[in-house]
């Protein structure tokens, strides 16, 4: 049964780094147009930057196993299967995390503006380097990446279930 945990842990993180890439996208959206930050200057294109894991952590398996030895059980498993940790061919990474937010280091647009109140001398205002049609380029696909994995999620807990179910009868 590990291995079902694992899958859900590795869709599990992968939903929430694309929530988190949503938000940060949403983020960009929301100040598309804002022309003086609490740092002084245009806002800038914010980025998500994500990574595989290298290790998942197994928070709920471990503690499945440690109630396991505690009752005496020690494997499920009918013979000829690997046991957890071995080596399979195709085996899938740890699931994804977010590694760190960037500023995009594209320049920032000039707009002329002579009316506005960042405008400079020249009457040009830096404008953010956000296209919002780009952003929202990117949020569909953070939220179809999203929607994948919530299936991916759903199947592998039914496929489970089905699983457990083949095991009583």
């Amino acid at each position: 049964m590990p291995g079902w945990f694992r899958i859900l842990e590795i869709s599990a993180s992968s939903l929430t780094a694309e929530r988190f890439r949503m938000e940060v996208i949403a983020n960009n959206i929301a100040n598309a147009n804002t022309t003086r930050t609490e740092r002084g200057g245009p806002y800038r294109r914010r980025v998500a930057v994500l990574a595989a894991r290298e290790e998942a952590p197994a928070p709920f398996s471990e503690w499945l196993s440690r109630a396991m030895a505690q009752v005496g059980v020690r494997d499920f498993r009918p013979p000829g299967i690997p046991g957890a940790g071995a080596e399979v061919a195709g085996q899938v990474g740890a699931g994804v995390r977010v590694v760190a937010v960037g500023e995009d280091p594209r320049p920032l647009p000039l707009r002329y503006d002579p009316t506005h109140p960042d405008a400079d001398a020249n009457g040009y205002v830096q404008m953010p380097n956000v296209d919002p049609l780009l952003e929202m380029v990117d949020l569909i696909s953070a939220s179809r990446a999203y929607e994948a994995n919530v299936t991916a999620f759903t199947t592998a807990r039914q496929m489970a279930l089905r699983t457990l179910e083949l095991g009583r009868s």
